[in-house]
């Protein structure tokens, strides 16, 4: 069995802070980060998730689950997650939260939370 990690590209951890530095980078050269604030950040995260939303408004359930077996929609789709995880990063660079720990915190916090074999708690 070959190990699917056993090649030259970088690894998880590597790879997002290799692309929070080529978005970090981007914004560099252009001069934009006195536009990226957490404020406007959060904001352009909550457009682009809109935005990836609106993609899916109207479908039922069945068509929303088949929409990337359209290549026009799928195009779409990919990026607007593209944009969504682009300004997630760069939040969480101007903020200082590592996305990888505080996911793994979460998922903890969940499982503690939300024990298996319990049926799911009403507030």
């Amino acid at each position: 069995m070959t190990d699917p990690y056993d090649d030259e590209r970088p690894r998880g951890t590597e790879r997002l802070a290799a692309l929070q530095h080529r978005l970090a980078e981007f914004a560099a050269v252009r001069d934009w980060q006195p536009y990226h604030t957490p404020k406007n950040l959060a904001a352009a995260l909550s457009v682009e998730a809109s935005e990836l939303l609106e993609i899916f408004q109207w479908l039922t359930p069945e068509e929303s689950a088949a929409v990337m077996d359209d290549p026009d929609t799928a195009h779409r789709v990919t990026d607007e997650v593209a944009d969504v995880l682009a300004y997630l990063l760069q939040l969480c660079e101007v903020l200082g939260v590592d996305p990888l720990t505080a996911l793994a915190a979460k998922i903890d916090r969940n499982e503690r939370r939300f024990p298996v074999g319990e049926p799911p708690r009403r507030k």
